[in-house]
């Protein structure tokens, strides 16, 4: 990764800071979509609490400009500061941006009580533990482009690195395994 665009989110009334970080978020990755592009990561370098107001995107100069080529943000550029490619700085760290999963899900139960693998009893202890390890990090909440429906995906930041991990992101612009700058 040799570059970056920063995009930065100018939330109001009209629309509070994690529905416009979501809806950019969904159009990010309906353009990653379009461009089936393994080679762009995400950051959030203002990530505390909350993911912040800043949406980082890394890739080379050539697949951030293929990116660029299509106004992917459409309306919400209007809430929002696109700034030029940029090279990132020299001295950096590293870290991986992830999504993480809870294992036990209402969805998981679901399938489980159809299979009749599970018992009433069960049934009742799994709701118990399902919602006493309900996950603290920080999500998107992003529209299914096959259902419609919402579905949150939680981020999970790996530890800081001084060497570069490279390899592939997914279409959300995340990877277990590749790092993306961290500046």
């Amino acid at each position: 990764m040799t570059h970056y665009i920063d995009i930065r989110l100018f939330p109001n009334k009209e629309i509070r800071e994690n529905v416009l970080l979501n809806q950019i978020y969904t159009t990010f990755h309906k353009r990653l979509y379009d461009l089936k592009s393994a080679s762009i990561g995400v950051s959030f370098p203002e990530y505390n609490l909350k993911l912040g107001r800043l949406f980082r995107i890394h890739g080379t100069k050539e697949v951030l400009e293929k990116l660029s080529e299509k106004d992917w943000l459409g309306k919400y550029k209007l809430f929002c500061k696109v700034e030029n490619i940029k090279e990132i700085p020299q001295h950096v760290q590293y870290r991986t941006v992830s999504r993480i999963q809870q294992n036990m899900t209402e969805a998981k139960l679901r399938r489980l009580i159809k299979r009749g693998t599970i018992t009433e009893e069960d049934i009742k202890k799994y709701r118990i533990k399902m919602y006493q390890g309900g996950l603290e990090n920080p999500y998107v909440e992003l529209v299914s482009m096959s259902n419609g429906k919402l579905h949150r995906r939680f981020i999970e930041f790996g530890e800081l690195k001084k060497e570069e991990v490279k390899g592939d992101f997914d279409l959300f612009g995340l990877s277990k395994i590749s790092t993306i700058p961290w500046f």
